[in-house]
């Protein structure tokens, strides 16, 4: 109703403004009386030579203008949101999974579609499957090293990876020797771990599993922390391979015998009806970083 009031206004003719829009000139009357019954006043003076503006149509016709620019940027706003021309992506992501693939999908992402603005937010799996569920992000990068049950209904889950563990030491450790590391022959050693419950509690199983009780006095919060404290020799550390792709040197990347259980990483995301249009485009780059190698374990 109101661009055929715009266009009525602007051309100062029903029959006019039907022939600009495609409409019959009895499709206009009715649009525009439609207009008046809905505003309470007359818009328009009839006349015998066209029509043209009453006082009331005169006010109306700035705010219509007005709504119909608005009508289009959301419109054009819209188009862009659904053809990755614009809008934005709120990417969650557990640290391991931020030294590599996170960085190389979002480049490949960006390259694609560089209208997108990208926010990052870094966190636990318990942490970030929250901000999904709340609609805080649209997509987090999860695993089950902290959660082994990460179902919810407001969350789906896309299998990713399943990425193996491996043991960090320094690089003039004597179990360094071969390319697998038994883990009884750090027995001695300390284990440095993440000052998480979670994370302590995951490294004394998997020792206790291995006949023995770890020390994890060694206590950090970043991988960077923990990978420096191996270089500097005072401890080994379990490492998913995704972290140990930016290892620097001192540090010996071993698998372990016998192999660890490996942890599952998954896209977490929303349910599809309110899911970003963007978050399969983000799905299709992190699985062609994978595809890529980029956070295949280093060799000996």
């Amino acid at each position: 109703m109101l661009n055929t009031f715009v266009s009525v206004a602007d051309q100062g003719s029903f029959t006019a403004a039907a022939r600009t829009l495609g409409y019959t000139q009895s499709a206009v009357s009715r649009q525009v009386a439609g207009l008046e019954r809905a505003c309470g006043v007359e818009l328009f003076v009839r006349g015998g030579r066209g029509v043209r503006l009453t006082p009331a149509g005169e006010h109306l016709l700035p705010h219509a203008r007005g709504l119909l620019d608005r009508l289009a940027d959301a419109r054009r706003a819209l188009r862009d949101l659904r053809s990755l021309g614009g809008g934005r992506l709120r990417v969650g992501a557990i640290t391991s999974a931020n030294a590599a693939l996170v960085p190389d999908a979002l480049a490949r992402f960006h390259a694609a579609h560089p209208g997108v603005a990208l926010s990052l937010r870094e966190g636990t799996t318990r942490n970030l499957l929250p901000l999904v569920e709340r609609g805080d992000l649209d997509v987090a990068i999860v695993s089950t090293q902290v959660r082994r049950n990460l179902g919810s209904a407001a969350v789906e889950l896309v299998h990713l990876a399943d990425d193996p563990l491996l043991v960090a030491l320094p690089a003039a450790h004597p179990a360094a020797a071969g390319p697998r590391v038994s883990l009884p022959a750090l027995a001695g050693d300390r284990w440095i771990v993440a000052d998480l419950p979670d994370a302590v509690a995951a490294v004394t199983a998997i020792c206790t599993g291995a006949g023995f009780t770890p020390d994890t006095s060694l206590r950090v919060g970043e991988w960077t922390a923990k990978l420096g404290l191996v270089a500097y020799g005072f401890g080994v550390a379990l490492v998913p391979a995704m972290a140990a792709t930016r290892f620097g040197t001192g540090v010996a990347i071993r698998r372990v015998d016998p192999d660890p259980p490996a942890r599952t990483v998954y896209a977490a995301l929303p349910p599809r009806p309110v899911r970003a249009p963007a978050t399969d485009a983000l799905l299709d780059a992190l699985r062609d970083a994978l595809a890529a190698g980029v956070t295949d374990p280093p060799g000996p």
